[in-house]
This record gives structure tokens, sequence and C-alpha cells, in this order.
């Protein structure tokens, strides 16, 4: 680790620019693919919101998976190269369904997806993941999770059906830099213990197939933001994207990536990889 990635991880916290959504009477929608003729991408609207965003490597012990929704982990893998997709199913998969029950103590474990990304180089605003091919991507990251009340339970009926009526479970995010630290662009997460069921909007994700549905954050007062800063790849971030205990602590975990304002202007683009896991729980 460099010098400037080390003091990085000393200070207290900075303030960031986060993307909350816009008030609005409609549903938000946005499709993944071209809309039809006559049809508009999206019709979402963001405001930036200057937060605090406290380092969460001076309160680790403080923070946990099941109080806060999200932690952080020391956990190097044995894949050599993430761009390789067989490697990353093969062996990282394997890795993640391990780790995944050793945390929860779960009966099976799935990872089903994984995604590759990488800040585009030369930009000098965040543009938000799958938003890349989009003809006018956001200015800044989304405060959001990756599923809802309704989502949630669907994708365990889709990849588990056998499974659906009789257990618990969670859906964790798994999260790293790939290559090099992320210095740039770091993921910022929002303490569940703050984040209302009211400050959540339910958002349709249009495919040419189907509709999926996420959750994006409306912004209140209270809600306590952190991240861990010059993650290396060695530092794996796990995080609930949802949890159908009703009665959990941290059910879903509100995420948002962010500029961090004491990168350097000559820090390499971030390179990270997710992936999600379904948890069955006994």
């Amino acid at each position: 680790m460099n010098a400037h990635a080390a003091q990085m991880q000393q200070h207290a916290f900075v303030t960031g620019n986060l993307g909350y959504l816009a008030p609005s009477q409609d549903k938000p929608y946005q499709y993944m693919t071209p809309p039809p003729a006559g049809a508009a991408w999206h019709n979402t609207d963001y405001e930036q919101r200057a937060c605090r965003i406290v380092n969460a490597r001076r309160v680790a012990a403080s923070l946990s998976l099941e109080d806060n929704g999200f932690e952080l982990l020391d956990c190097p893998s044995k894949v050599a190269d993430f761009n390789d997709a067989a490697q990353v199913q093969g062996v990282y998969y394997r890795e993640l369904e391990q780790l995944a029950l050793e945390l929860t103590g779960g009966l099976h474990a799935l990872v089903f997806d994984h995604q590759l990304r990488q800040r585009e180089a030369g930009r000098t605003a965040l543009g938000f993941g799958r938003e890349a091919a989009l003809p006018t991507p956001t200015a800044l990251g989304r405060v959001h999770n990756d599923y809802t009340e309704s989502s949630g339970p669907r994708r365990l009926r889709q990849l588990m059906p056998e499974m659906a009526q009789d257990h618990p479970f969670l859906i964790l995010n798994f999260w790293r830099p790939v290559a090099h630290a992320a210095i740039d662009t770091p993921l910022a997460l929002c303490d569940a213990r703050s984040f209302a069921m009211q400050d959540w909007a339910c958002a349709d994700l249009i495919y040419p197939d189907r509709k999926g549905e996420i959750y994006l954050g409306r912004y209140a007062d209270g809600h306590r933001w952190y991240y861990y800063p010059a993650m290396t790849p060695e530092d794996m971030l796990v995080f609930v994207s949802f949890d159908s205990r009703l009665d959990s602590t941290a059910r879903m975990t509100p995420h948002c990536a962010f500029d961090d304002p004491l990168a350097p202007e000559d820090a390499p683009p971030r390179r990270s990889i997710e992936a999600r896991c379904l948890v069955i729980l006994d």
C-alpha cells in the first residue's frame, strides 16, 4: 500500500455527494436496454446530498453484519484472474458459499451471479454501474438496495423453489476491489438501523423479457454513512441485500458509490467485483 492510501485510512470522515431520489408522485422506472420508440429511458431525478461518511476502519469493532448490515473481512482469494469467468464461477463462487455459511450458520448457500465493474477512465463525475451504456448516465451514485420485499422472495422462488415456503433466507452481497486498491470511488454503506422503511421507494428495472424491482433511497436526517477507505484486493466487504426475517435488526443495507474527495487525481480507475449469494437459514 502506498503512503497516500495509508494516510487515507487514518482520517475520521469525509464529506461526499450521494444521490438520493428526488420527490415524485410516480413509481420510478428505468429501462435497462433501449426502450420502445417514444418511451423515455427513465422517469427518475436525483438530488445530490453532501453527507458525512465516517471512516469505518476507525470504528470497525463496533460494526457487524448482524447489527449494522455490513462488515469488512480480511479474505484473500485463490482466483488468479477475475476476468476469467470460469475461474470466478468455479473457484470464487465456492469460496463465497463456504464463507456465507460460516458467517451465518446457514444450511445452504448459492452464489447466483457476479459483475465486474470499472470506473470509466477520464470521467469527472460518477456514473452508476450498469448505466454506463445509457445515453445519459446519472452523474452520481444512487442510494439503493438491490432487492425489495417483493423481489427478494421472488429471487428465492426462482433459484430454490423447494425452499421458498419453509425457511428464512438471506441474500448477501460480497464486494471487493480487483487488481489494485479502491482509491477513487469507494462504496458507502448506511447503518441499516438509521434507514426507515418510509425512506425507500420501489423502482422498476425493465428488461426485454422481464421486470425487476429495487429500492431507491429518499433523503432523511439521521442516515449514518460509513466507508472503508483504500480497500485492497485482500479486503472483502459483505453486506445484507435482503433478510426475510422481519425481526432482524439489519434487513437491507443502503449503499452508494461516491467520489472520495481525498483521492489523488492520478488514482487508477476503480475495478471491483460483486457477487450475490442466497443463504438458506435454519
